[in-house]
């Protein structure tokens, strides 16, 4: 297996990774159901022979099975709101917990060997096949979750079998190591298989959202974006000029080419926390949260010229520098953005951006709100 390939098992990127711990936390009812058997035959056989040994490994069980289901009800609550870090945290969490009760049902399994209570060891290995083959339906889309709690919980039971004197029990054990690496290959193809359908569903929700020549969010994207924010926004439309000259005079594919460095000077400009978008042609649009106030104002200004100032810089395509500029329409709104209200906006800026142009370009024309008239801001 190249080393790329198990990278993915391990480190998935964030968004996919998110889904496979999401997956991960909703086993409530398979957790339920394995907890109550395992306290069930564990108080069992602490009853039955009331062995120190028994009767710590089943307050171990016990504790092991609230803590689990209290962490996939915590998460349940909170894992719409966690960050990338804290969802690897979470996923170590159900680790951690999927282990530690693997191990204890181990335990229970290498004291009944110890006891040399028969049916207590077939009770405990029932209860640790049970548990092995749940991990493995459930958690295999995260494989090193599942070989760690494997591990953990076949190591005690192939150190009792290898203790024990008697052949049967000695290959028993072995064989149990043949059946680890079994689960190993097993969970592997599970999660290449899934990991592979969700990179293709979000290969498919990208490619509805982006344009695919510059990357970029698409026009649906935008208004989608658009439509969340709250607070003061300022919109800009970006127009190139001289686009058309560069297209005919070198060809679609410098064309092409000259698109997609304006998407990466522009996507600088809004930063991190703001969205540069291609709405068709040569025409572009950003969104960016700013301040309330003339502090708005002023910073929406500046994203603009910003924007203008960036895109009449030289351009290098194929080694031949080349020259254009851009205009650019611009508003700050702080009202609540309906549908209705979307539309307006982009009319109000899409007429602030020709009104720029008609003006000879390079330049930003502000589109006033509750105005019918366009007034040129530099």
């Amino acid at each position: 297996m190249g080393h790329g390939l198990l990278a993915k098992f391990i480190h998935p990127n964030p968004a996919i990774r998110r889904e496979l711990v999401d997956l991960l936390y909703t086993s409530l009812p398979q957790v339920m159901s394995i907890n109550a058997a395992a306290i069930t035959g564990s108080v069992t056989l602490a009853v039955m022979h009331r062995d120190p040994g028994y009767i710590a490994i089943t307050f171990a069980i016990i504790v092991n099975a609230i803590g689990r289901v209290v962490s996939l009800l915590r998460y349940k609550q909170h894992g719409g709101r966690l960050s990338d870090p804290d969802v690897i945290l979470w996923e170590k969490v159900y680790a951690a917990g999927a282990a530690a009760f693997g191990l204890a049902l181990g335990a229970l399994t290498f004291r009944a060997f110890q006891l040399n209570d028969a049916p207590g060891a077939w009770i405990a290995f029932g209860l640790s096949m049970s548990y092995c083959v749940g991990m493995v339906s459930r958690a295999a889309i995260r494989p090193w979750v599942v070989l760690t709690t494997t591990a953990v919980l076949f190591a005690p039971t192939l150190i009792a079998g290898l203790m024990r004197p008697e052949l049967p029990y000695q290959l028993g054990a072995a064989m149990l190591v043949l059946f680890w690496f079994s689960i190993r290959e097993a969970s592997r193809h599970l999660s290449t298989a899934f990991i592979e359908r969700l990179e293709a569903k979000h290969a498919l929700a990208r490619q509805a959202n982006h344009d695919f020549l510059t990357g970029l969010p698409n026009r649906a994207a935008f208004l989608a974006a658009l439509e969340r924010t709250t607070g003061s926004v300022a919109i800009v439309a970006i127009d190139l000029d001289g686009f058309k000259p560069v297209n005919d005079r070198h060809g679609h594919h410098a064309g092409d080419e000259l698109l997609r460095q304006v998407a990466i000077r522009l996507s600088d400009c809004v930063g991190s926390g703001g969205l540069a978008a291609r709405f068709g042609g040569d025409e572009f649009m950003l969104l960016r949260p700013v301040a309330g106030g003339a502090q708005g104002r002023d910073d929406a200004l500046e994203l603009a010229r910003e924007a203008v100032r960036a895109l009449s810089m030289p351009f290098l395509l194929s080694d031949i520098p080349v020259l254009i500029g851009a205009s650019a329409g611009l508003l700050v709104s702080d009202q609540p953005l309906t549908d209705e209200a979307v539309d307006e906006l982009l009319r109000r800026v899409d007429d602030a951006l020709y009104v720029a142009k008609r003006a000879g370009g390079g330049g930003c024309t502000w589109a006033e709100a509750g105005a019918t008239t366009l007034r040129q801001a530099g």
